[in-house]
């Protein structure tokens, strides 16, 4: 695909129905042409056949990973017995806010895309894992889901299909652990949220030791549209073949119009701070930003402004971060990346499951080091220790938590390192941060 990026649609997609009030209710998402999708596959599309489709629209994981949406089904065993679909909806990445707006304001384009997976893979139920605190959007998708199943888009023999399906709903209590995907199996069984080694993947051995799909709430948003309008029109939104569709971009900090934005992949990070959210607050100069919420790695101002670094899935590996859950936080001049990143350590600190010895103790020792640093307490030595506890805390744990707080703290240490100095040296906050721990 060979697309200037100014010549991009910036078509809505997931969140065309935003601003239509009754996009929520059954009767109004019907009359926008809700439901055609499953409507469309039944009967004239196979199962596989619609694995392939997804396949082709190069759909990714819009969760974190960015995994493609299609391999990943392909992936679940053609076997006799139960299937299952995890929906995890249970959204609790700092910066992060676009899934409950989905479910909140758009709760049949969920179900519906769940259908289509269902239906792709063979699975006859499926469970969407919401986050405790999020009330709202699970009233909201209960309430669709009712009028779904008296509708008669959810239950037994969908349509005169021949095929079955149902779809409950479970609340967390808040633990950030069971955004990951073993976790969240784990906790929807009645356990505790304490991630599995893998392999076995979840594709083999999920839920209730059964193979089982685990898709993002915003991924499964998607597939409606791919099924209606083609795959060949996914894929030719955004930057390459790679890198196809929209995303939801939650940008919050220091930005004019901070705000949930849907742009299609590609774009740089510079466009989408000066071009769509208006710029930095009051002219203040950009200092950093996080890409793709707390575990993606800070990025700095030559890299946004003169690297000109995409937010696509790609490019933002190649830049030594990552896409994440799409919560793009904006810091100007004024924030003191000390406290940025003991305020995230301190966040590590209480969301470790406590499973693992190295994140455990490890994301302890980062939260006490970063809170010393920034009350003026720190010592030269802290520096070193840090660079160890990093290389220490990657690729030893049973999930990625511990590597996720190295990755973040360790880009701040490194491309803030005179910032930190000068904490050190100083004995307290050059900047005069206002919230000492």
């Amino acid at each position: 695909m060979n697309l200037r990026l100014d010549a991009l649609v910036t078509e809505k997609i997931v969140s065309a129905r935003f601003g239509d009030a009754g996009a929520a209710d059954i009767g109004g998402y019907e009359a926008s042409g809700g439901y055609r999708a499953i409507r469309k596959i039944f009967g004239q599309t196979g199962p596989k056949d619609v694995i392939e489709i997804v396949k082709a629209s190069g759909l990714r994981g819009r969760g974190g990973a960015g995994f493609p949406c299609g391999l990943k089904w392909s992936f679940v065993p053609d076997m006799d017995g139960p299937k299952y679909l995890a929906v995890n909806a249970d959204e609790g990445e700092p910066g992060t806010f676009k899934d409950r707006e989905l479910m909140l304001r758009d709760p049949h384009q969920l179900i519906e895309g769940i259908l289509i997976a269902c239906y792709a893979v063979g699975i006859e139920k499926a469970y969407i894992f919401i986050r405790g605190e999020f009330d709202a959007p699970a009233r909201s998708v209960n309430k669709a889901l009712a009028e779904a199943y008296e509708a008669g888009y959810i239950g037994e023999n969908i349509l005169g299909s021949g095929f079955s399906c149902d779809i409950y709903t479970h609340m967390g209590a808040g633990a950030y652990i069971c955004g990951e995907e073993t976790g969240l199996l784990e906790s929807l069984e009645g356990k505790r949220g304490h991630p599995r080694l893998k392999p076995p993947f979840p594709a083999i051995v999920g839920l209730y030791g059964r193979p089982t799909v685990v898709n993002n709430v915003e991924t499964l948003s998607n597939l409606s549209h791919i099924i209606e309008r083609g795959a060949d029109w996914y894929a030719g939104i955004g930057i390459d073949e790679k890198n196809t569709g929209t995303r939801m971009y939650c940008v919050s900090g220091h930005v004019e119009k901070p705000g949930l934005y849907e742009l299609p992949l590609g774009l740089t990070l510079e466009e989408i701070v000066d071009g769509h959210c208006g710029g930095m607050r009051g002219g203040k100069a950009l200092k950093a930003v996080i890409p793709g919420g707390a575990s993606a790695p800070v990025l700095t101002t030559k890299e946004i402004r003169e690297d000109k670094i995409r937010m696509d899935f790609d490019a933002l590996a190649r830049a030594g971060s990552m896409g994440g859950s799409g919560g793009v936080i904006v810091m100007d001049e004024t924030t003191c990346m000390v406290q940025a990143a003991q305020r995230l350590a301190l966040f590590y600190e209480e969301e470790s499951c406590g499973q693992c010895s190295v994140c455990r103790e490890g994301t302890g020792w980062v939260a006490g080091i970063f809170s010393r640093l920034e009350n003026g307490r720190g010592v030269p030595d802290d520096l070193g220790t840090l660079e160890s506890i990093d290389v220490n805390m990657r690729g030893n744990t049973i999930c990625v938590l511990s590597d996720a707080c190295a990755m973040m703290f360790g880009a701040f240490v490194k491309k803030f390192r005179s910032e930190f100095e000068a904490h050190i040296e100083g004995g307290r906050c050059p900047l005069g941060s206002p919230y000492p721990a």
